[in-house]
């Protein structure tokens, strides 16, 4: 149960806004109508592909075998962030609604069992239980959600689930949830790895299964059955670094509850991935067997585990992992050494890059996710992407335009696999710390780069972000109109979607599984940029990290009032600067900031246009404040904080309104 002071509203410091504000800033009132505009096209999102009783419009039987529950969730994992930003109640409603009947559906489906995944990666899983930590943040009075969040965890936390072994401090299989270990790859007895054109990107999984020496070699039944053979056994069993994702699942447990046997698992599990990672130079071995040993099925490599090093993603999927590990075990313990762990995979592939053509970039495995403008196409599960490397403000925009480039993988044959190195990763790395050396890598890596950061492209990818360039460009001073610009995208984005949602004309009840996540119209990382002035979330298993958030003082409940916006012009360790904007010229409203999304910072003092105090300065002392907006009025704050001074756990307004 949470255990926050309760404060009164005669005890919080109050600030009432002065200066005038007719007409609004264009960013305000832009930013005011994208909330608008993807209320109304979720409506018709909603009304499209779902049934009366909010099971989405698909086939009736499970195809599939292990895979695809998580694009289910994934339909809706964004809705329950836009309603803490300030999104309408529908979407907190609906969110809650669409969580519950596709639980239902995959139950009846098969891939669900007691409300959670019956046995996947999770690197998958992860994926779409960002979904399930919001809407715990949203409301963690919700019973409902509050007895699942200690289940989920528990099928981890509590070695009687089976899942976690104590003594070798391992998750005890690659595939895992709440079925307990799901041993083996394949659940048919015939272990076959054929080709298929979507293994083109990827390549072969091993290096060393003979007679298999290219991705056209398994067209061959009897390869393809060895190579099967060879990945039931090694991805069939052990521990692999992709668990890491769940890290916030037990994190969200210890949130909710403060119980610390949650903070101990979490020390305990990413302390044991760090002694690994320790002992092998700071790179993380991928894969652990259930003795404890690294290497323990790959003949004592390193490399090689499910979603590790080696195969399909490399650093990709990997960077994802320690950095949400390590920020829940940081949240838990307040042990800032756990930072570390992300930081040596980021600096270990750093310090191997080189410079490549474009062209070699746009081959690697990742290329789409390092071109980027998605546009809707005849086909209605194609997604186009068109040169936002060519864009991205270089002088020469052909297929010789150099690029930094980092190995994002490693197999038998050495580092391969060279792609930009995304400053979504060093970006949520300092979004945790705000420290002048985590910035550091941010700079180095921008001095390194051959097109220009200030640029602001249209796109948007599935994971909703990618704008971090221009935006960091922004908190430096360096791009004034970024506010305007990054929220014409938005609004873009989601007009290109809901057309595309009104054009289908698709059966959907033959669809991909993917279907829904290309047309979802709700965007959400402009807003968490400009609002709360911090990146979007880690799409795999990221919980929500800013310097701040908003509750509605009137409404009594999260995210901006209705007619305000919020700008965070600038957000370094210790100061913020943050303008919040009435756009209505008739309604007062009233607003308080939370310092740190979990309370966990601390204001403690704060000037402001008006302030009353002869020094300029008011001193706060506490972890929040509440702002009082007139009509037609705005104010800019310059808040000084002390970071992590408080115990970091969900809090609601009813705890101090």
């Amino acid at each position: 149960m949470l255990t926050s002071q309760r404060f009164s509203e005669s005890h919080m410091h109050t600030i009432v806004a002065s200066t005038p504000c007719s007409p609004p800033p264009a960013w305000a009132l832009k930013q005011r109508r994208l909330f608008d505009e993807m209320r109304a096209a979720a409506q018709v999102y909603l009304d499209k592909y779902t049934r009366d009783d909010g099971t989405l419009i698909w086939a009736t039987t499970w195809p599939n075998t292990r895979d695809g529950a998580d694009d289910f969730y994934e339909a809706f994992v964004n809705w329950p962030l836009l309603y803490l930003l300030g999104g309408d109640d529908w979407f907190l409603e609906t969110a809650q609604h669409e969580w519950e009947a596709i639980t239902r559906q995959l139950t009846a489906l098969g891939p669900v069992l007691d409300e959670y995944e019956r046995g996947y990666d999770q690197f998958h899983q992860s994926e779409h239980y960002t979904y399930f930590y919001f809407l715990c943040l949203a409301d963690p009075t919700h019973s409902q959600n509050g007895a699942r969040a200690r289940r989920f965890a528990d099928l981890y936390a509590d070695p009687r689930a089976g899942n976690y072994d104590p003594l070798h401090k391992i998750i005890r299989a690659p595939h895992n949830g709440s079925g307990g270990p799901r041993w083996g790859f394949f659940d048919s007895e015939d272990h076959i790895w054929a080709y298929d054109a979507w293994m083109q990107p990827y390549g072969l999984p091993f290096d060393d299964v003979p007679g298999v020496n290219t991705l056209d070699d398994l067209r061959d039944p009897v390869l393809a059955r060895r190579m099967g053979e060879v990945i039931h056994v090694r991805y069939g069993k052990g521990d692999v670094a992709a668990n890491l994702g769940v890290t916030s699942l037990i994190a969200n447990a210890w949130l909710l509850t403060g119980e610390p046997r949650y903070r101990d698992w979490l020390a305990e599990y990413v302390g044991a991935w760090m002694a690994r990672a320790r002992a092998n130079g700071g790179l993380i071995p991928d894969n652990v067997g259930l003795s404890g040993q690294v290497g323990e099925y790959l003949d004592g490599k390193w490399y090689g585990g499910l979603y590790g090093w080696q195969w399909p993603h490399g650093f990709y999927n990997l960077a994802m992992a320690t950095l949400v590990a390590a920020t829940a075990a940081f949240l838990a313990t307040g042990d800032a050494d756990y930072l570390e762990l992300p930081r040596w995979q980021i600096d270990g592939i750093w310090a191997r890059r080189t410079v490549l053509p474009i062209r070699e970039v746009k081959r690697s495995s990742l290329g789409h996710h390092w071109v980027g403008q998605m546009v809707a196409s005849g086909d209605p599960d194609a997604v186009h992407y068109v040169g936002r490397l060519d864009m991205q403000g270089r002088a020469d925009s052909s297929e010789d335009a150099p690029m930094c480039v980092v190995p994002y993988r490693h197999g038998d044959r050495g580092w391969f696999d060279y792609q930009p190195l995304s400053p979504i990763y060093p970006a949520a790395l300092w979004n945790v710390t705000r420290s002048d050396a985590d910035w550091a890598r941010l700079v180095a890596l921008r001095e390194a780069e051959h097109y220009d950061w200030r640029k602001v492209i249209s796109f948007r990818g599935k994971e909703d972000a990618g704008h971090e360039q221009p935006w960091l460009c922004f908190l430096q001073g360096e791009l004034p109109d970024y506010p305007e610009r990054v929220l014409d995208v938005a609004l873009e984005q989601v007009a290109l979607r809901r057309r595309s949602i009104e054009e289908d004309d698709a059966d959907l009840t033959t669809v991909n599984i993917h279907h829904w996540q290309v047309r979802n119209p709700v965007t959400t990382e402009a807003l968490v940029q400009l609002t709360l002035g911090a990146p979007q979330p880690i799409y795999n298993g990221g919980l929500l990290i800013a310097p701040l958030r908003y509750f509605d003082a009137q409404r009594r409940r999260p995210g901006l009032p209705p007619d305000v916006a919020a700008l965070v012009e600038r957000s370094e360790a210790a100061r913020m600067v943050v303008r919040l904007v009435n756009t209505s010229a008739s309604a007062q409203r009233e607003l308080i900031l939370q310092a740190g999304v979990f309370g966990e910072h601390r204001w403690d003092s704060v000037a402001y246009d008006g302030c009353a105090d002869p020094s300029g300065r008011e001193t706060i002392g506490a972890a929040r404040l509440r702002v009082r907006l007139p009509p037609a009025t705005e104010t800019r704050l310059e808040l000084a904080m002390t970071r992590y001074a408080n115990p970091p756990a969900y809090h609601t307004e009813r705890d101090y309104v």
